[in-house]
């Protein structure tokens, strides 16, 4: 629906819907290959900043750069064949009469789902990563030449601006907008986690938005430059725009899509509350339900970080010259204390940009000396620099995931852990449910919707986890006892 100009012929195979099991299955791989998509977009974004401050250093770009810059390009290529074939393994379940067995429909509207989303990442991908790369001429030569220890062919960037402008790829994906709309919108209350997640892939991706607002798309390419290169200028801009269609496109270009600001974002009296309450280690959970990771999170929280404490803190423990930390002083004097695992890579950010949520846990361990307490500000910030782990998998250490970043944190704690594609993972409920009762953490603060719990607050916790969750962390206080 997006990248081939030839037209679709549908092989038997792909005219036969399969059975609620195999969906499941494509569902699930569908979940991985799209965070990779878009920790991919976000760090091209982060890269292609680093590369205009050069050049308004007058830089020249280093062999590291040039590098980076073809495995990108061999990393987007790759990830465009993946979403190609999701595309065409779909499209032809288009043309197949509805059926009348409610299972059976569910099926064809979930397949056409994956399609359909896999269609608009790679228009998206276009708008927010690639068509920014090729408005800069430098790069847009540099991309578009051969490099046969990448497998890159000459001219690539240029057949997918062509791609991008196909008008037979747009009929394509507008023919399965309008299926979908028809059809297949129920998906978005589902109670199954993978088809809502690949319902709201669909909802919240820009090209979607404007294609619902304005149709035909020829006519958002006439009225909003929808077929048209961005730059980081018009980036910039977005960026700092409130959160409506534009701003849209900044939410997807960084891998953070949201729809509205969190209940807890500008509230100076929860900020200041926070800031006092805080200490050195301590662990930040958060819940928000207006951005894409929460459907694809499992449980009630969707999201964990770490407080690495300021100047003060470290100097008291000990820390402040440390190898460890020298590298991070700057960034820490900023406020920039949370650390935490986004689609971009492990970052460094403030409590006010951390508290754009609705609900927010401080969890703080029972039992804690100095000792250990810096060993964990240690191992949280060598995780720092290193690439999302949209495997989820806790047991590599050269990616992290934000439940992971805990896990390796406070690698003392046996952290209730699940299996899942054959990969263990940790998610942030289980984070959470060791602040249950009995569990080795406690809540030093406690935000639902909006609104502060002060009356038992880890009893409150135990009520929003998810039941599998307790289950696990309650059978090794147990062992424990």
């Amino acid at each position: 629906m997006a990248d081939s100009l030839t037209e679709l012929r549908c092989t038997v195979a792909q005219q036969v819907l399969p059975d609620a099991a195999e969906l499941q299955d494509r569902l699930a791989k569908h979940q991985i290959l799209s965070e990779e998509v878009l920790s991919l977009r976000a760090r091209a974004v982060d890269f292609l900043y680093s590369l205009q401050e050069k050049e308004a250093r007058k830089e020249a770009l280093s062999g590291g750069d040039l590098r980076r810059l073809n495995q990108g390009a061999a990393a987007m290529l790759a990830l465009r064949d993946r979403l190609l074939q999701v595309v065409n393994d779909h499209e032809c379940w288009l043309d197949l009469p509805l059926p009348e067995d409610a299972q059976q429909a569910r099926i064809q509207a979930s397949g056409i789902a994956l399609g359909l989303s896999s269609a608009l990442m790679l228009y998206d991908n276009y708008l927010s990563a690639v068509g920014l790369y090729r408005a800069i001429p430098s790069l847009r030569q540099h991309l578009n030449s051969r490099d046969q220890g990448f497998a890159l062919p000459s001219g690539e960037l240029t057949r997918m601006a062509m791609s991008f402008n196909s008008a037979l790829n747009r009929a394509r994906t507008q023919r399965a907008v309008s299926w979908y709309e028809q059809h297949g919108q129920f998906l978005a209350l589902s109670e199954n986690d993978a088809e809502r997640y690949v319902a709201q892939l669909i909802e919240q991706s820009p090209a979607y938005q404007m294609v619902r607002r304005f149709r035909p798309l020829g006519y958002v390419g006439r009225q909003l430059g929808f077929f048209s290169v961005f730059t980081l200028d018009t980036l910039n801009k977005l960026k700092k725009e409130g959160v409506n269609l534009s701003s849209l496109f900044f939410g997807n270009a960084v891998g953070l899509v949201e729809l509205r600001r969190g209940k807890l974002d500008g509230d100076a009296d929860a900020l200041h509350k926070l800031t006092q309450q805080v200490r050195a280690g301590d662990v930040l959970l958060e819940k928000t339900p207006f951005r894409l990771t929460d459907s694809f999170i499992p449980g009630h929280y969707g999201h964990v970080a770490v407080w690495v404490g300021d100047e003060t803190e470290l100097r008291a423990l000990g820390l402040w010259e440390h190898p460890v930390v020298q590298p991070h002083q700057d960034s820490i004097r900023a406020g920039r204390g949370v650390v935490e695992a986004l689609r971009s890579g492990v970052k460094m950010n403030t409590l006010r940009q951390f508290m754009n949520i609705d609900d927010l846990a401080l969890m703080r361990p029972r039992d804690i000396n100095d000792t250990q307490r810096a060993e964990v500000i240690l191992q949280t910030l060598r995780q720092v620099g290193k690439a999302y782990d949209f495997n989820f998998d806790v047991e590599t250490t050269d990616r992290i995931v934000c439940s992971e970043l805990v896990y390796h944190a406070y690698g003392d704690v046996r952290w209730p852990l699940q299996r899942q594609l054959g990969r263990v993972t940790i998610s942030p409920d289980n984070v959470a449910a060791q602040a249950i009762p009995g569990g080795k953490f406690k809540v030093a603060l406690l935000y639902r919707d909006g609104q502060e719990i002060t009356e038992q607050p880890e009893e409150v916790i135990s009520r929003l986890l998810q039941p599998r969750a307790l289950q696990l962390v309650e059978n090794q206080v147990s062992s424990d006892d």
